[in-house]
Order: structure tokens, then sequence, then C-alpha cells
């Protein structure tokens, strides 16, 4: 099927919004361009359909939003927020991503090849995170379900207040977050990471990953811990 292109210098990121929220089966195996996105924000959030969109340059905020179903290339980086709340399909982001990349996130993959920014991750509710790189303080903070694989290292209190979601990371760990673990990694830990990585496009060994999981202290009130967790 022939692309269909959006040039942002001359078209609005309403007009490619309203056009990818169009009927999902007139969309679905679509293939999208987006030149000249130029730092916009909110560009592809949204989409419920089957279709590849590549942004061809610099995404600003929640680019892939909400995603459902469609497979979103970034030929660069992505701020803050790239792939939040999203629900199934695929954001992929060549670069770097700025702070809160995948928060919220229920299904669905985000791979980030470069480094991510504070909170990545933040509030995950099901989805699976690669980033190629490092990523900043905070990141897995409350962290409910989902994987989150981490290439390079991480900044202070990674996993901080973790529920289900479990972490792998590679490379150093400035500090661990509040009931954040390291667990011993299972032969299923490194067949789950294989699988990611293979997904992500990445050739790491998996048995070079950590497994961070949450400790389970704060999952029930204590009365007798006087505020000190």
């Amino acid at each position: 099927m022939e692309g269909v292109n959006f040039d942002l210098e001359t078209q609005g990121v309403r007009d490619l919004n309203q056009y990818l929220h169009g009927d999902a089966a007139a969309l679905n195996g679509q293939r999208v361009s987006v030149t000249s996105p130029n730092g916009a924000h909110n560009i592809a959030v949204g989409v419920d359909a089957q279709v590849r969109i590549t942004i061809e340059g610099h995404a600003g905020y929640y680019a892939g939003g909400m995603n459902k179903h469609a497979t979103i290339v970034i030929e660069g980086s992505a701020g803050t927020g790239v792939g939040e709340n999203m629900m199934s399909g695929k954001v992929h982001v060549r670069g770097f991503a700025s702070n809160g990349a995948g928060a919220s996130a229920h299904g669905g993959l985000l791979v980030i090849d470069g480094d991510a920014g504070l909170r990545c991750g933040i509030s995950l509710k099901g989805g699976d995170i690669v980033v190629g790189g490092s990523v900043g303080s905070f990141s897995g903070f409350m962290a409910q379900a989902g994987r989150m694989v981490i290439c390079g290292d991480a900044g202070d209190a990674l996993g901080d207040s973790l529920y289900e979601a479990v972490i792998y990371v590679r490379g150093d760990v400035k500090s661990l977050g509040a009931d954040a673990q390291f667990e011993p990694m299972t032969d299923a830990d490194v067949t789950a990471v294989r699988e990611l990585l293979e997904a992500a496009g990445l050739d790491h060994d998996p048995a070079q990953f950590r497994r961070i999981a949450s400790a389970r202290t704060l999952y029930h009130w204590n009365a007798d811990a006087d505020q000190e967790y």
C-alpha cells in the first residue's frame, strides 16, 4: 500500500491526529510518515489501528501517548512522556527520551535506543520498556506491573516503591529505592530478558543482567514503623 505523508511544516498536528483517529479498518496496514516534526508535541497520540507511523526527526511531549495497536518509530529523540499510558503496540525511539518515558503504560513495548531521563516507567501498569542506554533517578517508581530492561546504568532510587513489576539492569545502580531489592536471576528471567532484547533489536547477553523486584515490606501498613520505611 502506498504510504501517506504529513509534513508538519505545512500541516498541523491536529490534521495528522484526526487522520490517525479515522476508521481503524481503513487505516490497518497503512504506512504514515511524518516529516519536519521539529519537536512538535502530541504527535500520533491515541492511535487505535494497526498502522506503522514513522516520525522523521525529533518529537516533543507525549509522542505516541495512549497508543493501541500502532507501531510508531521516532527517528530522533523524544520529549517528556513518550509512550505514556500505552495500551498495546510498539513505540521505538531511535535517540534519547526525556522524563517519564512509558509512564503508566498498561501494555505494548517501548524501546529507547539511547538514554532515558528521570522517572522512566513511573507507575508502569503492565507494559514492557527496553532502554539501550541508561536511565535517570526514580525510574520504575511505583511500577505496579510489567518489565523494564535497562542495558546501561541507573540513577538514584531505582524501583522505589515497586509492586509487582520487575526491573532488569545490566550496568551500575547508584542506589535502590524504598522496598526494592536485588534477587537471583532464574532461568525464566534469563529467557524473559533474551526475548525482550530480541524484540528491541539488541544483542546483549541476558546473563549479564540483574533482577530487581519488591521486598514487599510496603504491602501492608505497619503501625510500629513510625514512618521509617
